[in-house]
């Protein structure tokens, strides 16, 4: 193993590129904006910068690169699939890198490179000790997941292992992007409770803001239904995982992970939902906050 692990976390925003030494130290860290709009050879240009740059500063040139990213690689074509950042889409994304930076690249769901650094650098460690199935959850403006078995990722056969933000909920969360109904995305992420907030009010408001009126005890009824609607499908949608799953731990992540609601109020929703006569199963807060995707990334050469 080398004694330097590269990585990439490939945002819509911002590319992020790390350096660590194998105990998990941060050697060097930098970051270049995404800039998208300028086109699918200008990302390709802007990761091999970036990876420059941390290059430069360790001393020391990479021969292998982890790489997270939104969206897929389809094992039988090796295209990238499922992306938000829609340029990525239909192209050979990892060879084409390879073919920038003359090295071996990983690559890896963004929301795998998370569950594998919070497994085994962050509130996953106590439960990874021996044979253990870890799923780390990432609610934000949407939601995924991913599947980590024995300190690795299970991709799955076509790509898509832990994918559970679009498997199907309940059919009030209406029509996903994805094209399907009642995606798990479109009830319980940041976007999806705003949104159902304003087709039952006309008007706009930050979940943020809604969670410390229920906080606080407010009598608006609406805020009241758009939080309750989050912990009931929160608790409903992860004991759906832990009955066909069963992991060791859960870890939560992204923005909605700092909802303290989801680990009281949701978690006791979870207890009610799930197929067994206890809730035995940790739902965790994530420790490496915004470090976690790179790390992972970054992991993926080990």
């Amino acid at each position: 193993m080398a004694e330097i692990l590269f990585g990439i976390d490939l945002g819509g925003t911002k590319i992020e590129a790390v350096a660590l030494n194998q105990d998990g130290i941060v050697l060097s860290r930098r970051r270049l904006p995404t800039e998208r709009e300028k086109g699918y050879d200008h990302i390709v240009a802007q990761v091999k910068r970036v990876l420059e740059l941390v290059s430069e500063e360790v001393g020391k040139v990479p021969t292998e690169l982890g790489i997270g990213t939104p969206g897929a690689i389809d094992p039988s074509t090796g295209l990238m699939k499922n992306s938000n950042t829609t340029i990525l889409n239909g192209k050979p994304f990892a060879k084409d890198l390879e073919i920038a930076l003359g090295i071996p690249v990983v690559m890896a769901n963004d929301a795998n490179c998370f569950a594998v650094a919070e497994t085994l650098l962050g509130a996953g460690k106590g439960y990874a000790a021996e044979d253990h199935l870890i799923f780390g959850v990432i609610m934000g403006t949407g939601v995924g997941g991913g599947i980590v078995i024995n300190g690795k990722i299970w991709n799955g056969a076509q790509g898509i292992g832990g994918e559970w933000g679009h498997s199907f909920l309940d059919k009030s969360g209406g029509k996903c992007y994805c094209g399907q109904i009642g995606c798990v995305e479109m009830l319980i992420s940041g976007t999806g409770l705003e949104r159902y907030y304003k087709q039952t009010t006309g008007q706009d408001r930050k979940l943020s803001t809604m969670i410390n009126e229920f906080k606080a005890g407010t009598k608006d009824e609406h805020v009241n239904a758009t939080v309750n609607r989050l912990i009931h499908f929160f608790g409903r949608g992860l004991a759906n995982v832990i009955d066909i799953l069963d992991p060791t731990a859960i870890i939560l992540g992204g923005g909605l992970s700092n909802i303290d609601l989801l680990y009281k109020e949701g978690v006791d929703s979870v207890r009610k939902q799930v197929f067994n006569p206890r809730l035995e199963t940790p739902i965790l807060r994530p420790v490496l906050g915004d470090s976690a995707g790179v790390f992972g990334a970054a992991m993926l050469v080990r």
